[in-house]
């Protein structure tokens, strides 16, 4: 599509919003349970397009993308008409006789530009949100899933009019074109780098927006844990999509009394997941292009392999690995992996984890596993994060009755369930004022007008 093309686009959205077509809330609810049918009626080529883009297992593809997407739309669809109520406030004293009121409004022609890790849900999920809360939008998915794209270009078209909810294909060069021209709002989801490059394109025009980034989030397991639930947990939100998660554990800080048995246990686990051979697995993805596995290549030389390390290079592959004998001196700690390497570190008194993790960004994710409720208390007090689990990793984001979002680097807003509405709506405050008295006491010259102005504001 040319930046001509484009542009046309999105000024018929202008349009169709302007024209009052996303407003009622009945044909937002109709217009996502038209979606759920759709998403319903493709799921066997999503699930196929998944395959070929990062080989997830249908197990896989319908947990992480269809089912969560899908319960997601059905959470907003039930609840928006109570959501979109306006609501009254409180009135003050100084305002006696008016009426206040919190009006939930669309912002109109939005943009969302999706990853390419969780190429489905992280298209669809903030999608959700902006048709619930009743605006237009055009969809940017990620070139490097393009299976997965083309599924939901055909979704998209099957189920709303272009001038409602549109999907604009393309590389870098496309999304700089949209980024360029004038939305109304702006959710992205991917690296820090890129957000910062769409953070300063917004910023040209004061276009809200919400980014969604990530980070290296850390894992603290404590003396006390439950060392095999903990590595089964753990090994589960580190391997999921081969470790490409935003939210997965980065590495590991292991009370160094445990380390040997938490390394051990997280072989046991990676076994009972995939077999001996994961590499091998039909329940094991695949990394998403040949330029991403061999930058995690290059991180193999760094520590020493407790176990893992093998790749297969024709087919995208890498098994989850173990890495020991880890500092922050090395690469692998400086960016965020994004891949099924786990470096472990272990440290002695929580004070030099605490330490650690203050003096560097802030992550997305942070999880603790521990049974001490001072130590957990500590640690949320303590330290800042997006969102975390305490003897779980990520299954804070699975709720829709938790925001989800970043801090700092790893980005700003938030979404998921009411917060995903809340994001595409502008809450607008209007004051109704009554018109059967007129309190004098604000206007100049009134005779001791400030001594009971003094007195009211108390």
């Amino acid at each position: 599509m040319s930046r001509e093309q484009i542009n046309q686009l999105i000024q018929a959205q202008k349009q169709y919003f302007a024209d009052g077509h996303t407003r009622d809330i009945t044909k937002r609810q109709q217009a996502l349970y038209t979606l759920i049918d759709a998403i319903q009626q493709h799921e066997a080529a999503i699930v196929q397009a998944l395959q070929l883009d990062l080989r997830k297992s249908e197990t896989e593809a319908y947990v992480t993308e269809i089912g969560f997407t899908l319960a997601e739309a059905r959470h907003l669809a039930k609840r928006l008409a109570r959501w979109a109520k306006p609501r009254k406030v409180k009135t003050a004293l100084t305002h006696i006789g008016s009426r206040g009121m919190i009006v939930p409004e669309p912002y109109g022609t939005t943009l969302i530009i999706a990853p390419w890790n969780y190429p489905f849900q992280l298209a669809l999920a903030p999608l959700i949100g902006a048709i619930a809360a009743g605006n237009t939008a055009v969809l940017k998915p990620s070139e490097w899933t393009p299976h997965t794209s083309a599924v939901l270009s055909t979704i998209i078209r099957d189920c709303f009019d272009p001038r409602y909810v549109a999907v604009v294909e393309g590389a870098v060069e496309t999304s700089q074109t949209l980024l360029e021209l004038p939305f109304d709002y702006i959710f992205f989801t991917g690296s820090v780098g890129v957000g910062k490059k769409v953070m300063e394109a917004a910023a040209k025009r004061l276009i809200p927006l919400t980014l969604e980034l990530g980070g290296k989030s850390p894992c603290i397991v404590h003396h006390d844990a439950d060392i095999q639930l903990a590595a089964r947990r753990i090994a589960f939100g580190k391997w999921t999509n081969a470790g490409q998660t935003c939210v997965a554990p980065d590495y590991i800080y292991v009370h160094h009394t445990r380390r040997e048995a938490l390394v051990q246990a997280l072989r046991e686990a990676v076994v009972s997941f995939y077999g001996e051979k994961p590499l091998e697995s039909d329940l094991y993805p695949s990394i998403v292009s040949n330029q991403h596995l061999a930058r995690l290549t290059t991180f193999l030389d760094e520590g020493r392999i407790a176990w893992g390390g093998h790749v297969d290079a024709v087919n995208r592959r890498m098994e989850p690995t173990v890495l020991i004998d880890m500092d922050w001196t090395m690469n692998i700690m400086d960016e965020e992996i994004f891949g099924p390497l786990l470096p472990v570190l272990t440290y002695e008194h929580l004070d030099e984890v605490i330490h650690a993790v203050r003096n560097r960004p802030k992550p997305l994710a942070l999880y603790l596993f521990t049974t001490d409720r001072d130590v957990q208390h500590n640690i949320v007090e303590q330290l800042s994060f997006g969102g975390g689990c305490v003897n779980d990793t990520l299954m804070h984001l699975a709720t829709p009755y938790l925001p989800f979002g970043g801090v700092g680097e790893s980005g700003t807003g938030r979404y998921h369930g009411k917060y995903s509405f809340d994001t595409f709506s502008h809450n607008k405050a209007v004051l109704y004022q009554t018109t059967a008295f007129d309190l004098p006491l604000r206007y100049p010259g009134v005779k001791n007008g400030l001594r009971w102005m003094k007195k009211l504001l108390r």
